[in-house]
């Protein structure tokens, strides 16, 4: 990338929208502009996990400020990511559709995993470039993300659901704040966070560092108050934690530093510090300036450079994982794009972005077979559309599995998926592709034309070719007969 782009990223966090601007200079991105706003998105979420409309219009009113603000800027250099709100919310599909229209650019809904990951990624560029063991930590509105790593590399990555709004709104939502529901807030936290005891077991680490809102919020307090540096310690947790107990309502507590828009949650949040430092026996917190919003401006910058995009190397990971065959993965791989382009020819940045999914769906699309060689194409589907994987949001691995699953047999199972018209293109090119190779060796040279028709496909043949493969030949016949009971027919052409 060159020096001086300009990159963004968004955060749709459950309790505030945040907008970062920087510019790229040097492998470094430099801060342009920061914009934060308190939406409460998670605050919105209803016993059926549904999100009000009061909720919904805040949000979207924030990101269509934002999208005003990043309007102009390339596709490529812009991404904006929801966490657990929207990860739990069950009309998450209402908000976001109408969220992509007033921000102009897509909305990646990611796993906690991958949320974690980008955390650390961001946290760690702030950081010295030492060996230190960290254990890093950032506290949201409906989560906790937990990352032990060193240097700039994650090791063990884990989220989980309790944040300061949900916890706040469960044990202090009338603001009221007794030792009765500050100790019950304290035990649900350490319910919810039971599990990091087996997830860290037998590691170590050097320092530990909170990022984000509540730690942020705390140490302004500690400091304003003159309790240490800023660094955050159980003593002077369970000292704010008296105040707040004997104030009695978050509007009457007096601490210097503490911010208006973090009242409403601040025992929530001092509920889960308390937690992680009993179990996990903290003695010191350093708060640490990266975010998740840094990890998704990195990540964009990884994604210019192809060997160093996380997205590659975790579809690596998974061919390792599961015992793809490396060689025939890329063999279909690379006749897939071939077949893909030749139905695009103008490689705009759409096609190009969609041919690298048709790659990704390539290289995995045996991954299945690890569990069974039966409708090994289902299993895959499954693997992928629940697999930890870096680098990918929800909706992406959506759509490896449902190219996955369309790979062979019947194409009722994808056809409402099959309306998208870019989908249905990358479906036609990995099925011809896999006829084409299924000896499992390169396809032999002939003349082949593949394009698009008015309502379907057409693949031409030379006779020569058609006559020296005749499996081949009658499984493109078969692939025939599996589109004509769609409305986009495939015709098969010898000449």
């Amino acid at each position: 990338m060159q020096d001086g782009q300009t990159l963004a990223a968004i955060d749709l966090g459950s309790n505030s929208f945040r907008l970062e601007i920087g510019r790229h200079e040097q492998g470094q991105i430099v801060r342009t502009e920061y914009l934060k706003e308190t939406v409460r998105l998670g605050a919105g979420l209803d016993d059926e996990a549904r999100l009000n409309l009061a909720s919904m219009r805040r949000g979207w009113d924030c990101l269509a400020r934002f999208g005003e603000r990043v309007r102009g800027l390339d596709a490529r250099h812009v991404r904006a990511v929801a966490t657990q709100t929207l990860r739990e919310a069950r009309n998450r599909a209402e908000f976001v559709d109408e969220a992509v229209r007033v921000l102009r650019f897509p909305i990646d809904v990611i796993s906690g995993r991958e949320e974690a990951r980008l955390i650390y990624s961001g946290v760690s560029r702030f950081l010295p470039d030492a060996s230190e063991r960290r254990l890093v930590f950032d506290i949201g509105g409906r989560s906790t993300e937990l990352v032990l790593g060193q240097g700039t590399q994650p090791k063990r990555v884990e989220s989980y659901r309790v944040g300061s709004v949900e916890l706040s709104m469960r044990y202090f939502a009338d603001g009221r704040v007794t030792s009765r529901s500050m100790d019950a807030a304290r035990v649900a936290a350490e319910a919810a966070l039971e599990g990091s005891l087996g997830f860290l077991a037998g590691h170590d680490w050097d320092a530990v560092y909170g990022a984000s809102g509540t730690v942020g919020a705390v140490s302004d307090v500690l400091l304003a108050e003159g309790v240490g540096g800023g660094e955050l310690t159980p003593d002077g947790l369970a000292g704010l934690t008296r105040r707040l107990i004997d104030a009695g309502h978050v509007d009457r507590v007096l601490m210097a530093g503490l911010k208006d828009d973090r009242r409403a949650v601040i025992g929530g949040g001092l509920a889960i510090l308390q937690a992680l430092c009993s179990l996990l026996r903290i003695e010191r917190i350093e708060p640490a300036r990266g975010a998740l919003r840094h990890g998704v401006l990195y990540d964009m910058l990884s994604r210019e450079a192809p060997k160093s995009d996380i997205r590659m190397i975790t579809v690596q990971r998974l061919q390792q994982k599961f015992g793809v065959d490396g060689v025939q993965a890329r063999r279909v791989a690379d006749m897939a794009q071939w077949l893909f382009a030749a139905l695009h020819p103008t490689q705009d940045a759409g096609v190009l972005r969609a041919s690298t999914k048709l790659r990704w769906a390539a290289e995995l699309h045996e991954i299945g077979m690890a569990v069974s060689h039966e409708e090994f194409h289902r299993h895959g589907a499954y693997v992928l559309e629940h697999a930890d994987a870096a680098g990918f949001a929800q909706h992406q691995l959506q759509r490896l599995a449902t190219l996955v699953l369309a790979q062979r047999g019947g194409l009722r199972k994808v056809e409402q998926a099959m309306a998208d018209a870019m989908l249905r293109d990358q479906t036609l090119a990995l099925r011809v592709a896999l006829v084409l190779c299924h000896a499992r060796r390169d396809p032999t040279a002939g003349r082949l034309t593949l394009q698009r028709l008015a309502d379907g496909y057409q693949l031409t043949l030379d006779t020569d070719w058609a006559a020296a493969h005749p499996q081949s030949m009658f499984l493109l016949r078969e692939e025939t007969k599996a589109w004509a009971r769609l409305p986009w027919p495939f015709e098969l052409v010898v000449d």
